[in-house]
């Protein structure tokens, strides 16, 4: 029996929609959007659970241009980053301007002049981080009691981020009769509590288990003493002709690293909450036009940084949540490309590397590079293939 090919027609997309999507190059939907933009598009409120780089963004974006044609107020999309709201905001953009529909950004660092003159323009779509906008509300440039479509991204990270009183003072202001939809790549308790509370009847569309890791990400750990980190990341880049994303757990560590790296030779930017907004902006353009190998980037930037092609995430540092793990490398292989992810783990971190396997379901490969002698490693580093810990490295299997 012939399988029929999958594509946006049958979605219930509007064929001006569908004209948009063919122009732009969208051929065939991810599984995330087959699955949400239909129910979506019918005005059900919605809890998306897919990995990062899945295609997130344009199952809420189509279906909310969509409704709003169809029906009067405002869609609204909270999201944790600046990067990841001027790429929502890019995206609907795109789908909005034919139809002569305005959208606003409204993220910290940027101007409130060009923020309020954008909302005077009446918007019908509003792409925000949550303290942002709650400016704008403190001083009436914004009123939510025409919100008809609410989609809050990347929702644990802005849990993580510590939102939550913000992102809870904002649906108070919100009309209750409304479209909701809650995406997000892993599903705490807390986001399943602000879920019962806001939804009614929501579907669950859930395309990897909560917490699991990409399919084309192969990842690869290395157990190195702290003053050989550098040494090591030295030879991996020679290793690599390709795009490395690199992860620091503290913006100073970002900058060390920085300059480490050009100390190496190798077109280096960083990303970090200490950098402006203009300066995040030519990093990330940078990075994605190759002008920078290597972006060095802390937490804040795991789930900002869309880029096609990154072949390599580097976690110079674990992170310090293990769920941010998953965010991280998540990075890599994306639009259906492969990508590779490897971990550099103190010998003490035993602890933090048990807490990423249970949240991934698996076991890290250990590595070994030939070119560093052993003494810089730990001595009882285990074979790859034995997928035991060393000693010190007491491991459990997990039930």
């Amino acid at each position: 029996m012939m399988v029929p090919e999958r594509n946006f027609y049958g979605l219930g997309i509007a064929p001006k929609i569908l004209d948009i999507l063919e122009r732009i190059k969208f051929k065939v939907p991810t599984p995330i959007q087959q699955k949400a933009i239909p129910a979506a598009i019918q005005g059900k409120d919605i809890i998306g659970v897919a990995q990062t780089g899945t295609g997130k963004t344009h199952a809420f974006a189509v279906p909310m241009v969509q409704r709003l044609l169809q029906i009067k107020g405002k869609g609204l999309v909270l999201a944790p980053t600046r990067e990841l709201a001027i790429q929502i905001d890019e995206a609907f953009q795109v789908l909005a301007h034919p139809f002569a529909m305005k959208t606003a950004c409204l993220i910290g660092g940027a101007s409130m002049y060009e923020q309020t003159q954008a909302l005077r323009k009446n918007p019908r779509v509003i792409v925000a981080t949550p303290g942002r906008l709650l400016d704008h509300m403190r001083q009436w440039h914004i009123v939510l009691d025409d919100v008809s479509v609410l989609v809050l991204d990347e929702a644990d990270r802005m849990l993580d981020m510590g939102f939550a009183p913000q992102i809870e003072q904002i649906l108070r202001f919100l009309p209750k009769i409304r479209q909701t939809m809650l995406f997000s790549a892993t599903i705490p308790k807390e986001i399943m509590e602000i879920a019962a509370r806001q939804m009614k009847l929501p579907i669950s569309v859930e395309i990897a288990p909560s917490g699991t890791t990409v399919e084309s990400v192969t990842q690869e750990l290395f157990i190195v003493k702290k003053e050989s980190k550098l040494r090591l990341l030295d030879k991996l880049l020679a290793q690599y002709q390709g795009a490395v994303l690199l992860f620091s757990r503290t913006k100073h560590g970002a900058h060390k690293i920085t300059r480490s790296i050009r100390d190496m030779g190798y077109r280096t930017a960083e990303m970090h909450s200490d950098r402006s907004l203009n300066q995040r902006r030519e990093a990330l353009e940078g990075f994605k036009s190759g002008k920078y190998k290597v972006l060095v980037a802390t937490d804040i930037a795991a789930r900002g940084i869309d880029v096609t092609g990154i072949e390599l995430v580097i976690n110079y540092d674990l992170p310090d949540d293990a769920q941010n793990y998953v965010h991280r490398i998540g990075r890599t292989a994306r639009a259906g490309h492969k990508g590779h992810a490897i971990s550099f783990a103190t010998p003490d971190q035993s602890s933090d590397v048990r807490d990423i396997e249970k949240i991934i379901r698996t076991v890290l490969p250990v590595s070994k590079h030939p070119e560093i002698s052993p003494e810089q490693f730990t001595t009882s580093q285990p074979k790859p293939q034995d997928r035991k810990f060393p000693r010190r490295f007491t491991h459990r299997r997990y039930r």
